[in-house]
């Protein structure tokens, strides 16, 4: 079970994880939400909890030994201003994202899909240590997995 559920997290976090400062940021307004969305937005806090999330999530991938290695020169504040913004749009929370496309902000950094993996698995514990329930988890890492096409690129 646990498994399955980080395949689904890798995907849903590696979309996430790596969200360098682009030098030609763009501003990304909120796509138009449905009930689906607002009320998963709503499970897990909206920008407040996401922001929670967000640095649990960040100290996690920067102490992590494995995949800690790619966050070398970016300051955690930013990321940990980013990620939020970003899981907001993508729930359609309102939010707007200041920052590069998901595959732009990949493209050099020849990640693989166990580095994925490992980002899922943060973005996993990161959750269960804020409580986030097993459902609403899943339902996340869903939203996110399409993105795992941009950003494993070796």
């Amino acid at each position: 079970m646990r498994a399955g559920h980080r395949t689904l997290l890798a995907a849903a976090l590696a979309a996430q994880l790596w969200l360098a400062a682009p030098a030609a940021a763009q501003l990304v307004e909120a796509p138009p939400t449905g009930p689906a969305e607002a009320a998963l937005f709503q499970a897990l806090g909206q920008r407040d909890g996401l922001g929670q999330l967000a640095d649990v999530f960040v100290d996690r991938l920067i102490a992590d030994p494995r995949i800690g290695h790619h966050f070398k020169g970016i300051r955690p504040a930013h990321l940990k201003k980013q990620i939020p913004d970003f899981f907001c749009l993508v729930l359609g929370g309102g939010c707007a994202y200041e920052g590069d496309t998901m595959k732009r902000s990949h493209a050099d950094l020849k990640i693989d899909r166990a580095e994925f993996l490992r980002v899922v698995e943060l973005l996993q514990d990161s959750m269960d240590e804020r409580g986030i329930s097993f459902a609403v988890q899943n339902q996340f890492l869903a939203r996110l997995a399409p993105m795992h096409r941009d950003i494993i690129t070796r």
